[in-house]
């Protein structure tokens, strides 16, 4: 229940800084509400650093502790104090303290403007992040004041000892909900949670090198951290071309305690990593890419296992992930349904080598409607090099994994679909029975089924996973008659509704013959 109290109280939040927009562009406003919040949130850090400093000068049972105050101060305004526990210096006209006292001066943006601008002094692994950007912007003053008292209510307060977690998690639910208000233009740096979420679940990043090459907001590295049950044993990287991109995703990942090393930078054409080698891929890249910049690829890359072609960068993205991994990787990310399939000659050698070389692990058919981007149902790759039969994994190399999860999911709005914590637990635990040594996996007929490499060639290498898993047994009398009478009263309107429509139309074309 605390989860739902939680979603309810960011909702809200964000209704109010949403109302405050003013005369700036959705696309445009969460490069201010969001920095906001990140300020608030080094201020927090520093400010609880702080105290815990002051406490320790005056507590005799402390090691650092002092009767003489100019001591005191020394240590309470030495920055090493601060740095060793991964905290950011705030000088005293960036603090939320400050920041709030001047809410509602007429130079408000200079001053926020001003307060990036030292933060990044003090800190110089912090360039680059806080934008300068409120002075020149078309926000008025009072909307900016009113979002400073937004995010100055006291469940922010760094009194509050759960401050900095709720300022992590209502930084995120903001990058979503602009994520969901932008549509297409959302999608580009943020995928849905539920999708996230399967992916992590699937690929059980517990340790090692995490790498996300189209990383939007940092959303995988998060999850990621958050499945581990071993904390620090994940290190991440990442790379992403869009500079306002970058600066989010770095916010984010540091809001959630995790330092990241993301680098700005083309993936395809500017690899920014070139000799990582990583226990994990996972990736969400701009699929369907055209005139992508096939050219500029050299034909001795090293990624390549095959030819490349402009008219769609997505078996580009397949190369550069599986060249990524390490000889016992795995790799799983999103694509587009054409990916199973595509006739196009580069794309399909490229895939018949993925299959016919023992890479390709899983596919996962999606539903629709889970995407912002697009309505048109996509699906999950899982390229693995753990598929010889050592350690705990069992050798399947020459078997792949089919998954049709069209059918799952719940309609969270008119236009939205997400995966329920039950459907990725049905799909994780299948691909991990089908992993592991010491498991038992069991084809489902509708659902899941383990086809043979030679089956997959017989299919002319088509990837699709309603090809393998067959249809499922259904008996009439396992469907509620509620649920057939409803389903045939909103076709029957539904047919009404379209009966009606064509009489108009008729209607219409008789009178301008008259």
């Amino acid at each position: 229940m605390k989860v739902q109290a939680d979603i309810n109280f960011q909702r809200d939040l964000f209704e109010a800084a949403n109302k405050m927009r003013g005369s700036v562009a959705p696309a445009d406003y969460k490069h201010y509400v969001l920095p906001l919040i990140f300020l608030r949130y080094l201020s927090n850090k520093y400010e609880q650093r702080r105290m815990q400093l002051e406490q320790m000068v005056k507590d005799p049972n402390s090691d650092w502790f002092t009767e003489d105050e100019d001591t005191q101060m020394i240590i309470i305004e030495d920055h090493d104090q601060y740095k060793a526990e991964n905290v950011f210096v705030v000088p005293e006209e960036a603090q939320w303290s400050y920041i709030m006292s001047n809410a509602k001066q007429p130079n408000i943006k200079e001053l926020l403007d001003n307060a990036m601008k030292r933060i990044e002094e003090e800190n110089p692994e912090l360039e680059g992040m806080l934008p300068r950007i409120f002075q020149g912007s078309n926000l008025p003053a009072e909307n900016i004041a009113g979002l400073i008292e937004v995010f100055s209510r006291d469940i922010f307060s760094a009194r509050a000892n759960e401050s900095v977690d709720v300022l992590g998690r209502t930084y995120e639910y903001f990058i979503g909900s602009f994520a969901s208000s932008e549509g297409n233009r959302g999608g580009e740096f943020f995928t849905p949670s539920s999708i996230v979420n399967l992916l992590v679940a699937m690929l059980e990043p517990i340790s090692g090198k995490v790498f996300d090459p189209a990383c939007g907001s940092g959303g995988m590295f998060i999850q990621s951290e958050e499945y581990s049950p071993r904390k620090k044993a994940l290190s991440f990287y990442g790379q992403e071309n869009v500079t306002t991109t970058v600066r989010l995703g770095k916010m984010n990942v540091l809001l959630h305690g995790i330092n990241a090393e993301i680098r700005l930078g083309d993936s395809l054409l500017n690899d920014q990593f070139p000799d990582l080698k990583a226990d994990y891929v996972i990736a969400n890249p701009p699929f369907n890419q055209k005139d992508w910049g096939a050219e500029r690829i050299a034909k001795n890359d090293p990624r390549l296992i095959g030819t490349v072609t402009n008219s769609n960068a997505n078996y580009m993205w397949m190369q550069h992930f599986l060249y990524h991994l390490n000889d016992s990787g795995t790799a799983g990310f999103v694509m587009a349904n054409g990916a199973m399939t595509t006739n196009v000659k580069e794309e399909k050698e490229v895939r018949q080598y993925l299959i016919d070389e023992g890479y390709i692990d899983c596919i996962v058919q999606l539903p629709e409607k889970l995407f912002f981007t697009t309505g048109i149902p996509c699906c999950l790759f899982f390229l693995s090099k753990n598929r010889d039969g050592k350690g705990q994994f069992r050798e399947r190399k020459d078997e792949i994994l089919f998954i049709d999860a069209r059918k799952l999911g719940v309609q969270v709005s008119r236009k939205q679909k997400a995966l329920t914590q039950e459907d990725i637990d049905k799909m994780s635990n299948v691909y991990h029975a089908f992993k592991y040594e010491d498991k038992l996996y069991e084809n489902f007929a509708g659902f899941c089924k383990v086809a043979k490499i030679e089956e997959v060639r017989a299919n002319d290498y088509k990837l699709t996973s309603g090809i393998y898993v067959g249809t499922e047994e259904l008996f009439e009398d396992e469907v509620p008659y509620e649920e057939k009478m409803a389903d045939l009263t909103q076709t029957l309107l539904e047919h009404f509704e379209e009966s009606n429509r064509l009489q108009d139309i008729i209607r219409k074309n008789l009178e301008g013959l008259i």
